[in-house]
């Protein structure tokens, strides 16, 4: 049996509606005023909403539109208002029998079964409006996540749609599913590059820095001073476009700010005396960037990009190593740094995901590193900073291209 919801206005001449739907055949779940309208419709839960509303007022249909947002279900209005825009506002907020001065006992059946009618045909076609934006927007993934494979894999379209569905196939999912984890893999892998090229920049300027200060290629060191100066506001820029405010804004605002503080210094010509609070400034950077990628790591797809942080931070340490011994650091630094950077190779070197180019750039990442520390000890002369400094640049260099390497990997973008 139908259950019926009964609303009305105040009117003294409405007319018996329980009564008149009891006979009818309908159960009448309760009446109530239209004033409660999404209230007690959500209470009773009814098959159909009826509601007697001789001069219903914009109230009514607003609640009509809150209801239908909510919990669609069919919807009766018995009503005096002829006017036509009145009918238009009505169809347009949700009801589905709009009875100008028809009410009639013999006719509630009938006008209950259109009012029914029309909310299944209104659902039936949202439904099919639904998957067809669904099926569009999955086509939009499928290709942006082939254009993605595409540019990595230095494959064709088809080739690239090849891999998509073998993907969907082992993992039981649809092209469109694997396409959109392609999607998110792509920006958390290009995120964490990026945070981790903050890192290695921060310490990389503080090198430059000491370099210009003590007049060893200080004309090429300011060269790039200016190139890493504008690849950290380029950096910042990406990160604050591509990842969500609400999740990584706080990161991103505290990195930008830490970047300020450093800048301010780096913007003025260079003194040995500013050399301290330089590097205290950068390693407020570093530690923010490494707060960022921390968070991007965490994201679900640690495993998959963990080796990307791997790689990246080895650019890191490769600066580190340099600046430390460009400033004659003493202590447990150099020792930490080396060990760090160590461990890293061998990470890097037991980490399932390898290719004939990445055991290639690996190796050739070995050989930088051992040329860098053969040329530490040396640093405090002229010649050794040179060294240093070339040494650095041309480990900087390979873990650049390595970390690409594993950013475009088919196992960090498809798994």
């Amino acid at each position: 049996m139908t259950t019926v919801l009964l609303l009305s206005m105040p009117d003294p001449g409405a007319p018996a509606l329980a009564a008149d739907f009891a006979a009818a055949g309908f159960e009448v779940r309760g009446e109530g005023d239209c004033a409660h309208l999404v209230r007690e419709t959500l209470r009773a839960q009814p098959d159909v909403l009826v509601c007697w509303a001789p001069r219903p007022g914009p109230e009514l249909l607003h609640s009509v539109t809150t209801l239908q947002a909510q919990q669609p279900v069919p919807v009766v209005v018995f009503t005096n208002d002829s006017d036509a825009e009145a009918l238009q506002r009505a169809l347009e907020a949700g009801v589905h029998a709009w009875v100008v001065q028809g009410y009639a006992p013999q006719r509630l059946r009938p006008l209950v079964h259109l009012a029914q009618a029309r909310e299944k045909h209104e659902r039936t076609l949202r439904d099919r409006i639904g998957e067809l934006s669904d099926k569009l927007e999955e086509r939009k993934w499928v290709d942006r996540a082939k254009g993605i494979l595409m540019r990595a894999q230095q494959v064709s379209e088809e080739e690239a749609f090849q891999l998509l569905r073998n993907a969907s196939m082992h993992g039981n999912q649809r092209v469109g599913q694997v396409s959109r984890q392609v999607i998110d893999a792509a920006r958390v892998a290009e995120a964490i590059n990026r945070a981790g090229q903050q890192r290695m920049l921060s310490q990389r300027l503080v090198k430059l820095y000491a370099l210009a200060c003590s007049r060893t290629e200080a004309a090429a060191a300011a060269v790039l001073m200016k190139e890493s100066v504008q690849r950290v506001e380029d950096n910042l820029a990406a990160l604050e476009a591509e990842l969500s405010a609400a999740t990584y804004g706080d990161l991103i605002v505290a990195a930008r700010r830490g970047w300020g503080e450093l800048r301010k210094l780096l913007d003025a010509p260079a003194k040995p005396a500013e050399l301290a609070k330089l590097d205290e400034r950068a390693e407020m950077v570093l530690a923010q960037a490494d707060a960022l990628v921390s968070a991007l790591e965490s994201s679900g797809l640690a495993t998959k990009v963990h080796v990307i942080n791997v790689s990246g931070r080895q650019r890191m340490l490769s600066q580190r190593m340099a600046k430390l011994a460009l400033l004659q650091a003493e202590g447990t630094s150099w020792v930490e740094t080396a060990a760090a950077f160590e461990q890293g190779l061998a990470e890097l070197a037991a980490a399932p995901l390898s290719t004939p180019q990445i055991r290639a750039q690996l190796e050739q990442g070995r050989e930088a590193w051992e040329q860098l520390r053969a040329a530490v000890p040396s640093a405090a002369q002229p010649a050794g900073r040179m060294k240093v400094a070339a040494a650095s640049e041309e480990l900087l260099e390979v873990f650049d291209r390595l970390t690409e390497a594993y950013q475009r990997s088919i196992q960090v973008l498809i798994g």
